[in-house]
């Protein structure tokens, strides 16, 4: 059984109204496999992914994770404790300090103690280089920080998968790197990521492959050295030669 999927998502179909916004979607995904998808806007990215632990109810097909299937409230209640989410808003609750964002749900969900769910928060705050800003809120914070404290709050849950949707797109460019590089090492220690972004550069350097979805269907799939350099597929060249200078 070691060789199941975390992730199985098998002929996935979802409409918005008259749209088809997913086609018939299947997807693998391994244990501590980082997956890149990419793709013109609107292709389904974003809502695959909001589908993975249902924040997007979808129409038809089936999705697994960990060996619980997507079907009913409880089990979906229990696939989001094991899956973390970073948008690209950061979510934050703006009253609340740094510290508190990230304790608030361990105490709630895992039902830790205070002294427990902080000790995880100052060490996954060490862990996004913003160990100082326990105490700040998130206004006084810039939006890199921000979003590096709403990546240690989802990791503060202990996730076997982290989920992301374009997490460095609503940064200015020089905050970018600051996300990514904590992205990049927790690919690095084997964390289970599904990663919807822009970022070629991340894309080679983390993931283990790199999809491209264009009008609610997977076009291509490979690792990434071959998509972005030898696609197959007319519209991921097509695509790739608007992206990639």
């Amino acid at each position: 059984m070691t060789n199941e999927p975390i992730i199985r998502i098998k002929n996935v179909h979802k409409y918005f109204g008259h749209v088809h916004a997913l086609q018939g979607v299947s997807l693998d995904v391994s244990k501590g496999e980082v997956v890149v998808i990419v793709g013109p806007s609107g292709s389904g990215k974003s809502t695959l992914l909001r589908c993975i632990n249902r924040l997007e109810e979808y129409d038809e097909g089936e999705i697994v994770v960990d060996g619980i299937p997507l079907d009913s409230a409880k089990n979906i209640n229990e696939v989001r404790k094991e899956v973390g989410m970073v948008f690209q808003q950061f979510n934050l609750f703006p009253n609340m300090t740094v510290k508190e964002n990230l304790t608030l749900a361990q105490r709630v969900i895992r039902k830790r103690t205070a002294e427990e769910a902080g000790e995880i928060a100052d060490q996954l705050l060490i862990k996004v280089g913003i160990p100082e800003k326990s105490d700040a809120y998130p206004m006084q914070l810039s939006g890199g920080q921000q979003q590096r404290v709403a990546i240690a709050r989802a990791l503060a849950m202990s996730p076997k998968i982290m989920l992301f949707d374009e997490p460095t797109s609503a940064l200015d460019p020089e905050m970018i790197k600051e996300v990514l590089d904590v992205m990049l090492a927790l690919a690095q220690e084997g964390m289970t990521m599904v990663v919807v972004s822009h970022e070629m550069g991340f894309a080679r350097n983390a993931a283990n492959r790199a999809i491209l979805m264009d009008a609610g269907q997977i076009v291509e799939e490979a690792t990434p050295d071959i998509l972005f350099t030898a696609p197959t597929h007319p519209r991921t060249k097509e695509f790739l030669s608007k992206v990639l200078h």
